[in-house]
């Protein structure tokens, strides 16, 4: 689910399956102001000698999601009678929910969020599971995944999904262009150009120009990051930052970006449409894309370097399971997330494969992942492998906004870049401090 550039941010894709299922995925956004949504299910009754669970799940859009997790919920029950799961179907803005929700006696027992925060462990609002990981269960997952919800020593997550995102080309208008696959954002703003027919546009990264979805794949190009490698101070105010977002300017000021789709990048409907030669969009589009296009018709690519010195980018996000620090039934909860997403391959490769597709966290799942073993998905896997950011569980809504803020100023209002990202660092470094003195 950059793109990830704010703490909690997840994305929503939609997809109509050629031969089965539809797909929509969300990216939320944590740090707005929206009000709590409520339950999306009334609490069901539980006998007295059972344990009952509740746990939460963001409105998924791929159709048949709702059922595959209630279904893993009732096979839970089934090997273990003594606890009842009581599944939330969370709709509305799931981010700014879940957040209101952990300030009340109304927290789930377990939930899966995009990046547990150091705000929710001084609040105990999520609980440590390094007891689940034995020296196996540790080895068999990649220590992205772990880094990515390792806090203060102690790790506060199992990851569920790994996303990721990528260039899709036609690689017909590309051909009969004839451009190359752009290898450099200056080679990405001149294939975008000589694409761009007026009714087909050359790239579509975001009806807002790219602000959101190459916020962080333009840094980490540059060589940057949200934070240095010790989550003390700010990473992104660089001369080469400040030269790849006002290359996003460039980028906008040519009049080559699709804007205006009748849906964001995480659809890839404008691509299949061929209102674009080029789509910023997930691996999670990609069984729409191959149903509607055709593997030989489609190319892809990493986000490519923003200049000489840098490295092509795309981000690691995806979704974890986490337990409320302040359940009354840690036990049960924690038996629930070690169920389905440490004992159970063949529910995991169901939930990352069977809807859409992700990589599996666990290794094992995901070498055992056939239709990620093939062209084009097999080369999105090896870009995330290769060239896969996390975002720091220290970087919050507040410090995202920063950024994004002083973003939009440089490719909206022609502001100069390094004095934004000046402006931007400072706020960070005040939340950051913050963060670091409690």
């Amino acid at each position: 689910m950059t793109t990830l550039s704010r703490d909690s941010a997840n994305a929503r894709v939609l997809r109509i399956g050629a031969d089965r299922r539809s797909v929509v995925k969300s990216m939320l956004f944590a740090g707005g102001a929206i009000a709590f949504a409520g339950y999306g299910h009334a609490p069901q009754a539980v006998a007295q000698d059972k344990t009952r669970i509740v746990q939460w799940y963001h409105q998924y859009g791929e159709a048949g999601t709702e059922e595959a997790v209630q279904g893993y919920a009732k096979q839970f029950t089934e090997d273990n009678p003594d606890i009842e799961v009581e599944v939330v179907w969370q709709l509305g803005t799931y981010g700014e929910a879940l957040n209101a929700a952990l300030l009340t006696d109304e927290a789930p027992d377990v939930f899966e969020q995009n990046v547990p925060t150091l705000d929710q462990v001084r609040q105990e609002q999520i609980a440590p599971l390094d007891d689940l990981y034995t020296e196996e269960v540790r080895a068999g997952f990649n220590e992205v995944s772990l880094n990515a919800a390792t806090i203060e020593g102690k790790i506060y997550w199992v990851k569920m999904i790994d996303d990721t995102g990528c260039i899709y080309y036609h690689k017909s208008a590309l051909e009969e262009a004839g451009v190359e696959p752009p290898e450099s954002l200056d080679a990405v703003i001149e294939a975008a150009t000589t694409l761009d027919t007026g009714r087909r546009k050359g790239l579509f990264v975001g009806n807002d120009g790219g602000l959101s979805a190459l916020l962080g794949p333009l840094l980490w190009s540059a060589g940057g990051d949200y934070l240095n490698a010790e989550n003390t101070a700010p990473a992104f105010n660089t001369e080469r930052a400040a030269a790849a977002y006002t290359k996003l300017k460039e980028l906008n000021d040519t009049d080559a970006l699709l804007i205006g789709a009748p849906t964001d990048y995480w659809d890839p409907s404008a691509f299949i449409q061929q209102l674009t030669a080029m789509q910023w969009t997930g691996l999670w589009a990609m069984p729409q894309i191959l149903a509607e296009v055709g593997a030989e018709n489609i190319g892809v690519l990493p986000w490519p370097k923003s200049d000489d010195e840098g490295t092509p980018s795309t981000f690691w996000g995806g979704w974890g399971e986490c337990v409320s620090g302040k359940t009354d039934k840690l036990d049960a909860a924690k038996a629930l997330v070690k169920y389905l997403w440490i004992d159970n391959t063949e529910i995991q490769q169901d939930w990352n494969l069977g809807y859409g597709f992700h990589v599996p966290p666990r290794t094992a799942a995901a070498e055992s992942a056939e239709p990620l073993q093939e062209p084009p998905a097999s080369e999105v896997v090896t870009f995330l492998h290769d060239y896969g950011n996390v975002t720091a569980p220290l970087w919050t809504g507040v410090m995202g906004s920063a950024l994004l803020d002083a973003v939009t100023n440089i490719v909206r209002e022609g502001a100069d870049a390094g004095e934004a990202l000046t402006a931007a660092e400072a706020t960070v470094q005040e939340e950051l401090d913050r963060l670091l003195s409690e």
